[in-house]
Order: C-alpha cells, then structure tokens, then sequence
C-alpha cells in the first residue's frame, strides 16, 4: 500500500501563514486526485481541500480564500499554502487520495493561537 509523510506543520499566531508538505511513494503518483484532510481534537477527520490529477482544486468553505493546494507530480507531493490561519484551523492535517486509498500517515500538527 502506498505510504505518505506529511511534514511543515507547527505553532502559529492567529493571521499567520503555513506551507505543508506531503510526499506519495508511488510512481503514478501523478494519476491520483490528492486530498488535504484534517483532524480537530475531538472531532471527526474533515477534507480540506483536493487537487484532482488535472490540476483543478476545490475547498471546504470554511478554508476558501485562505488556503491553496498545489502539487508536484516530478516530487510525488502535494503542497497546502495556509494563508490568515484561525484557532479553528488548529488540527493535524494529513495527505491521501480523494477515495482515501494510502496508508494514513502520522499528519502534522498545526496549532493556531489568538
């Protein structure tokens, strides 16, 4: 099963911006629609935002505006640029497939003071 590593996560104030990365070990890397997902404590696993094998993106409303994914097939990652970062976006934030076919990886913490 194909694993993933996220990483670029961290402690932020309130407006601040982040870039995570998360890296696919597969060679069709570039066949998959990839998925930013979040975990709030407490709460349920959330998508984020997708990146489908075309480039097009879509976003939760609730990151809409803030938040850009983006990938490179060449790296076998997909990159999420969070821009204006709020308490509520505090979570651990992980990479998969939009069907959520790979391994879950570890995610990386993202903490978002006011």
């Amino acid at each position: 099963q194909v694993q993933v590593a996220e990483s670029g996560g961290g402690w932020m104030q309130a407006g601040g911006s982040l870039r995570l990365s998360c890296t696919a070990s597969t060679s069709r890397f570039s066949e998959y629609h990839m998925a930013w997902y979040r975990q709030a404590p407490g709460k349920e696993r959330e998508l984020v935002a997708i990146i489908n094998s075309s480039g097009s993106t879509s976003y939760a409303d609730s990151v809409k505006g803030r938040f850009d994914i983006d990938r490179d097939n060449i790296q076998n990652a997909v990159y999420l640029r969070m821009n204006s970062l709020k308490p509520d976006d505090t979570g651990v934030y992980y990479c998969n497939t939009r069907r959520r076919e790979f391994r879950w990886g570890q995610g990386t913490q993202v903490t978002v003071s006011s």
